[in-house]
């Protein structure tokens, strides 16, 4: 399609992450942006404010979007909206052009030199890196991020000038392969979406596809702990990073210095006919964990070989503040206070490891919202073991999001497989009256559905009681 043609532009869904940063995009190209969400949120707050219209009630669809010509309207939907929506179903029966979030990103970025970051965990953390490595270095790039830079308060990095699109690939739905991208990061693959993916080795095959999707010439960057055999695009390369094992970049001697993680890195820049071969000492990353020092070698790997240079890249990333509800430090003293996004085990596991190595002495205590009843019956275990590292568990209702209830599968449920520990069930209404009497020493709120809104009113005690 061709989008310069497009006067107004609907979103289904406008105050998702993903979908979000596309309205302001296009906003910022002077499209007429509109949308629908189901309930207000900060987010939709931010986008009355920069001028965009939308409204909260599902069964309403603008009259200047039914009175203009069909030629010039364009219908973008999340994959979280339902497809039997009173919306989608009106749209569907009408001559609009429809598009997923995914197939307009396809059309933004399809003459774009484009990198996809791809993975079930870790692509907002790297993607948001790597966009605030080459701004930093002033290589323009605009970046399409699945979560709030708290260096830039947006999910969007809006360049006027120079071709470099910096997105993230969703996996789910397989939305990802609708991109073809110049550079592919894959930075992790465990198993998830099992409500899309018939098994784990239905996700390998679909992330080799994504890989296959690279442009000739171009590079594929993998996590080295993948266990997949990628092939390198054609008359492209491809290479490893990894702070674990031996990989074609590295990050090594990893330390906590004054509560910042340090670490040095070993890493190649691929140039047409040669390969330079860098190593940077004493990075300073903000952000916890060995996964952050992986995103971070990621970035590096793919910002050097954009331009960027190797003691801007260092300074970048010292500067760098992370992103919002990811690893979100909100109080550090007598009492700390954490949030983050964590919602699949293997994300809980690498956020409670962090928390560990940085506060050895202080007692966890992990308030966890479920998201998706498929998600909690397929890895009820798996979220047993991760869980189980914490001191104290308290459990929130499963977050439905777009699923309707299974049979069995409940928070109560989840709780039997919490073992050596403290663990009990908690209901919204109690949370914060819970977590404030008595105060937790250390309180991480985790999970990926409306536990955010809990965020300000704990933020703002634990703030006011550090002392």
């Amino acid at each position: 399609m061709n989008i310069k043609l497009v006067e107004h532009i609907y979103f289904v869904g406008i105050g998702g992450i993903g979908m979000s940063a596309l309205a302001r995009y296009c906003n910022a190209k002077g499209k007429k942006v509109s949308g629908y969400d189901k309930t207000p949120s900060p987010i939709t707050d931010a986008l009355t404010a920069e001028g965009i219209s939308l409204h909260f009630d599902e069964n309403h669809i603008p009259k200047y979007i039914k009175d203009a010509d069909f030629q010039s309207v364009l219908i973008v939907y999340t994959p979280a909206v339902s497809q039997d929506s009173p919306q989608l179903t009106s749209f569907a029966s009408k001559k609009w052009t429809v598009l997923k979030r995914a197939e307009l990103l396809g059309v933004i970025t399809e003459d774009a030199y484009t990198i996809a970051v791809a993975g079930t965990h870790g692509k907002t953390t790297t993607s948001c890196i790597l966009a605030h490595i080459l701004k930093y270095s002033d290589i323009y790039c605009t970046a399409f991020l699945g979560g709030i830079s708290s260096n830039y308060n947006t999910n969007l990095i809006l360049s006027e000038s120079g071709d470099i699109v910096v997105v993230e690939a969703d996996e789910y739905d397989r939305s990802f392969l609708k991109l073809s991208a110049d550079i592919s990061i894959i930075t992790s693959l465990d198993a998830d979406h099992l409500d899309i993916y018939n098994d784990v080795d239905d996700m390998k095959n679909t992330f080799k596809v994504f890989a296959s999707n690279t442009k000739q010439n171009g590079m594929l960057l993998v996590n080295k702990s993948i266990d997949v055999d990628f092939e390198a695009p054609i008359d492209g390369s491809l290479m490893t990073y990894s702070s674990k094992v031996r990989a074609d970049n590295i990050a090594f001697n990893l330390r906590i210095e004054d509560g910042s993680q340090y670490f040095d890195a070993n890493f190649k820049e691929i140039m047409p006919g040669q390969v330079y071969e860098y190593v940077l000492k004493d990075i300073q990353l903000q952000l916890p964990g060995k996964h952050n020092v992986e995103n971070a070698i990621a970035a590096i790997v793919v910002a050097s070989s954009l331009g960027a240079k190797p003691e801007k890249i260092k300074a970048a990333i010292k500067d760098f503040k992370g992103v919002k509800r990811r690893y979100d430090l909100h109080a550090k003293g007598k009492y700390v206070y954490i949030d983050d996004y964590a919602h699949h085990p293997e994300e809980i596991k690498a956020t409670l490891v962090a928390t560990k190595e940085i506060f050895p002495e202080k007692k966890i205590t992990v308030v966890f919202q479920p998201h998706l009843y498929s998600r909690t019956r397929d890895f009820a275990a798996e979220f047993g073991d991760s869980l189980s590292l914490a001191d104290e568990v308290l459990l929130l209702d499963i977050y439905p999001a777009r699923e309707m209830p299974i049979e069995g599968v409940n928070s109560e449920m989840l709780l039997t497989q919490v073992v050596d520990c403290e663990k009990s069930l908690l209901k919204k209404s109690d949370l914060v009256e819970e977590l404030t009497n008595p105060k937790r020493e250390l309180l991480l709120t985790l999970g990926a559905g409306d536990i955010d809104q809990f965020v300000e009113p704990l933020k703002h005690y634990y703030v006011n009681e550090m002392d």
